[in-house]
């Protein structure tokens, strides 16, 4: 349920997927997201801005530099990606670890078809460097300046921007939300100590 530090699920409903296993039809459903692990030098600067900001209890949100948006029962992905906004397959990350967030009582069918359809109508969109460039300046500046821009978004941004089409509320401008934000929001909790995070694709 949505609260005052932003929305969440239950961590019951949250599962991981351990390298070489992956989800397959029937464990997710449109709108659904998942939280996992890039190579790009942009998924490496997210992971270096997160450390900054999630220090103390909050440093295991950081476990993540990569999301994606799920947006068909089998398993069509969009993502932000260093080349842009591209439809991808869930199954390129199935040798690499992730975990698998449901929108539960968050989205009714709808909610869920709104989803999608912003996320398809991103397609295309240029990655945000510039918006990297902004959270860099946030984090900086401790939150209080920051600028996003028409026509650019980062993977968390996306997929933060489409769950606004459902009763997610977030506690600062989605374009600016990094994969630990998501994680932190939705109470999803980093595998054991050791799990390998497994083959990471390429961009």
């Amino acid at each position: 349920m949505p609260n005052k530090n932003g929305p969440r699920t239950e961590s019951a409903s949250v599962k991981m997927f351990a390298a070489g296993v992956g989800a397959g039809p029937g464990e997710y459903d449109p709108g659904d997201f998942i939280l996992t692990h890039g190579s790009a030098f942009f998924s490496m600067l997210i992971r270096f801005g997160q450390r900054l900001r999630f220090r103390g209890k909050n440093r295991k949100f950081a476990w993540w530099n990569h999301a994606a948006m799920i947006v068909s029962k089998s398993g069509d992905l969009i993502e932000a990606l260093g080349a842009g906004v591209r439809a991808t397959h869930i199954d390129k990350y199935k040798a690499t670890e992730y975990h698998l967030v449901p929108l539960g009582t968050l989205a009714d069918q709808r909610d869920r078809g709104q989803v999608v359809e912003f996320a398809r109508w991103s397609l295309g969109e240029k990655y945000g460097v510039l918006i990297i460039v902004s959270i860099a300046v946030s984090l900086i500046f401790g939150g209080k300046f920051n600028f996003g821009f028409d026509g650019q978004t980062i993977c968390s941004g996306l997929v933060a921007r489409a769950l606004e089409r459902t009763d997610a509320i977030f506690d600062r401008s989605p374009s600016h939300i990094m994969p630990a934000n998501l994680a932190k929001y939705f109470n999803v909790h980093p595998p054991p100590s050791g799990t390998s995070k497994g083959v990471i694709p390429p961009a």
